[in-house]
Formats: structure tokens, C-alpha cells, sequence
């Protein structure tokens, strides 16, 4: 039987037999060496561009992730804590972080509801009032100041002091967007090994053992940063509390808790807590103003000259030029959330850079090669650091 005759049987019958005739080469292959590689480099770059799409597209939800992370670095520290002075396992040591942690939200939200909201109610009267005095003033001494401008000024600064209301009273850009970062966050703190490994199993194997290191010294990194956040918003909320009580200044709780709050903002934080409680000290006269301004400048320099030079030694040295750049970028793209993770975020990257950095001078010596000065000094600086 000829060729054409077993194929046309072969398709009819119930065993196909293929035909032996060549089909050809496909229309979509590429022959020439040259051609494919610049195929592999465009699709590549491709697929590169795809990525950061993907990433921008769902970088809010990347945000949440991160901030759970951040959330199970501060339990899982606490934790860590418990463990040199409990006997507990790590689970009882979570569960008591986690019941200390709400019962002291809870009794915000309980105080907050009595004595902070009907503060916060007369913040933004406070503040219209003193800006008022002080624009007569400088009309008094020359000054030509529009009425209308000052007054949607006044509508903007009311706007945003009760937006601080609303996020001492519990609403942290969304309870949403909250409540997803702590459940996330308790099951990263109860397994962090898990996660761990199902992220690593994503990896190359080749590069698995890097990874394992890099998180690592992240999770440490993470851990003492807010480890030393929290300790700084303890300290200034507590400081600026009992000073401001004790003199007598208005809202004095209120205060408080908004410096101990916007302590975990990093420059931008110090810098709304003094302006808003200067203004408040000046609503009570000269005296209280310039005792609020003391008591500014106290609370900032203990926490710049003890707390951040203590905890600067045990986590990452970030420029603070550096510092407000990311809170600028992240306060614009993901509004009050960004500007908390700011700080978190720019201290991972620059660990992740810190270890390629070490990779890449590793492969140098065992390459033979010899680092430039600018490696060379970078090594001598980590040395003398370390």
C-alpha cells in the first residue's frame, strides 16, 4: 500500500499511523542565533514590564501584606521577648502578646470614648481660635492678609484635625484595611516557619540558601526597629502626658497620645505633634505656650540624643534625608498607611542591598578580582561598624 493510502486508512481506521513526510519548519521559529537571542532580551524586558504593571496594579494590597508583616515582627518580638523570662511555648507567648495588646487598645477606645472624643471635639475650635488671634495680630503690625484665603485655610486645617480625631478613635485609614493586617499578621506570628518555607519554595534551589539569610537578618532587622519605635512612642507619649497635666495645659491626654502615636512617624511626626501642642499651650497664655514649647524640646531631644542613637546601634543607620524622600513618595501613592510603612519599607530595602553587596564581593574574591576603592571603603566602614 503506497503512502498516501496507509494515511488516508490511518485516519479512517482506529490506529493512527503518521505520515513520514516532513512538515517543515514552524513559521514562528526563529533560525538565526542572533535573532533569538534579542527575542530572549525582548521577552525578558517584557515580562520585566509585566511585572511592575502587575506590582503597581496590586500594590495596595502589597501594602496590606507588608504591613501584616511589620504587625507579626512587633508580636513576634514580644513573643521572642516573653521567652527569656516564661517558660510558655510559643503559641501561649503569642496569645499573651496578642490579649495584652487588645486589652490596651481597648481601654484607648473605652478612654477615648469619654475623656479624647469630647477633647477632640474642641480641638479644631481651639486651633481656628488661635489662628484667628494670631492673623489679627500680624494684621495689627502691617500685614494684608485676605479674609477668604484665611478662612478656606481654616476649613482645611478643621478638615484634617478631624481627620486625627477620627484616627485616635480607631479608624487607622480604614477598619478594613486594619482588621485584614492583624489577622494576616496573627497567622504570620503563630507560623512564621511556614510562610517561610512556602515562599522559599518559589525560589531556585541555587538560591534558596541566600534567601534563608536575607530574611533572616530582615526579620531581625524588623524586630528591633519596632522594638525601638514602640519604645520611643511609649516615652514621648507618656513624657508629654505627665508634663502637660501636670502644668495644666489643655487637652493634655489628647496630647499625648497623639505625640505617642505620631512617634512612630519618623521627622514628620515630631513636627505635627510640637505645632499642634505649641498651639494648644498658647490658647492658655505665654507662660503655657512657652512651657509647651519646653516640654516639646525636652521630649525630642531625649528621644534623639538616648532613644535613637540606642536603637540606631541595633538596627539600620537611615539618613533622615532619605527617611522624609520615602515618606513623601509613600504619603503621595497610599495616603496615611504609606506614610506609616515608610520607614519599615526603606529599612528592608537597604538590608536586601546590604546582602547583594556582600554576595557581590564575595564572588569578587573568589573570582580573584580586586574591589575598587569605593568597596574597599565600604567594607572598612562595615568593619569598624561591626
Amino acid at each position: 500500500m503506497s503512502e498516501e493510502g496507509r494515511s488516508s486508512v490511518g485516519l479512517e481506521g482506529d490506529d493512527y499511523i503518521p505520515s513520514e513526510r516532513p512538515t517543515g519548519a514552524s513559521p514562528a521559529r526563529i533560525t538565526n542565533p542572533q535573532l533569538q537571542q534579542e527575542a530572549k532580551r525582548a521577552f525578558v524586558w517584557a515580562g520585566v514590564i509585566g511585572l511592575i504593571v502587575l506590582c503597581v496594579w496590586i500594590a495596595q494590597s502589597l501594602l496590606v501584606i507588608f504591613g501584616a508583616f511589620v504587625f507579626a515582627a512587633m508580636v513576634d518580638g514580644g513573643a521572642r521577648l516573653l521567652g527569656r523570662v516564661t517558660p510558655f511555648g510559643r503559641t501561649v507567648r503569642v496569645g499573651i502578646v496578642l490579649l495584652l495588646t487588645s486589652a490596651f487598645f481597648i481601654w484607648l477606645f473605652w478612654y477615648g470614648g469619654t475623656q479624647i472624643s469630647q477633647q477632640a471635639a474642641q480641638f479644631p475650635e481651639l486651633l481656628n481660635r488661635q489662628i484667628l488671634d494670631l492673623i489679627a495680630y500680624l494684621q495689627s503690625r502691617g500685614f494684608e492678609i485676605g479674609t477668604d484665603a484665611v478662612q478656606g485655610m481654616l476649613g482645611q486645617l478643621a478638615s484634617g484635625v478631624g481627620t486625627i480625631s477620627r484616627v485616635i478613635g480607631g479608624l487607622f485609614g480604614g477598619l478594613t484595611t486594619m482588621l485584614l493586617i492583624l489577622i494576616i499578621g496573627i497567622y504570620m506570628a503563630l507560623e512564621p516557619d511556614l510562610y517561610e518555607r512556602g515562599f522559599a519554595w518559589l525560589i531556585p534551589s541555587a538560591k534558596r540558601e541566600n534567601f534563608y539569610i536575607t530574611a533572616s537578618r530582615m526579620a531581625a532587622t524588623m524586630r528591633r526597629l519596632m522594638a525601638g519605635r514602640l519604645l520611643g512612642m511609649l516615652v514621648e507619649g507618656i513624657f508629654t502626658w505627665a508634663l502637660l497635666a501636670w502644668y495644666g495645659v489643655p487637652m493634655a491626654a489628647l496630647l499625648g497620645i497623639l505625640t505617642g502615636l505620631l512617634a512612630f512617624i519618623p521627622n514628620v511626626g515630631a513636627i505635627v505633634s510640637g505645632l499642634l501642642m505649641v498651639t494648644v499651650g498658647f490658647s492658655g497664655g505665654v507662660d503655657m505656650g512657652l512651657f509647651t514649647i519646653f516640654v516639646y524640646l525636652l521630649v525630642q531631644t531625649i528621644d534623639g540624643y538616648i532613644l535613637v542613637p540606642m536603637i540606631a546601634r541595633k538596627t539600620v543607620d537611615l539618613a533622615p534625608g532619605l527617611v522624609l524622600s520615602m515618606q513623601l513618595i509613600m504619603g503621595v501613592l497610599f495616603g496615611l498607611l504609606g506614610l506609616f510603612l515608610a520607614d519599615p519599607l526603606l529599612a528592608m530595602i537597604k538590608v536586601a542591598l546590604e546582602r547583594r553587596a556582600e554576595i557581590n564581593s564575595r564572588e569578587d574574591e573568589l573570582n580573584g578580582t580586586v574591589a575598587g576603592p569605593v568597596a574597599a571603603a565600604a567594607n572598612a566602614t562595615r568593619s569598624e561598624s561591626g
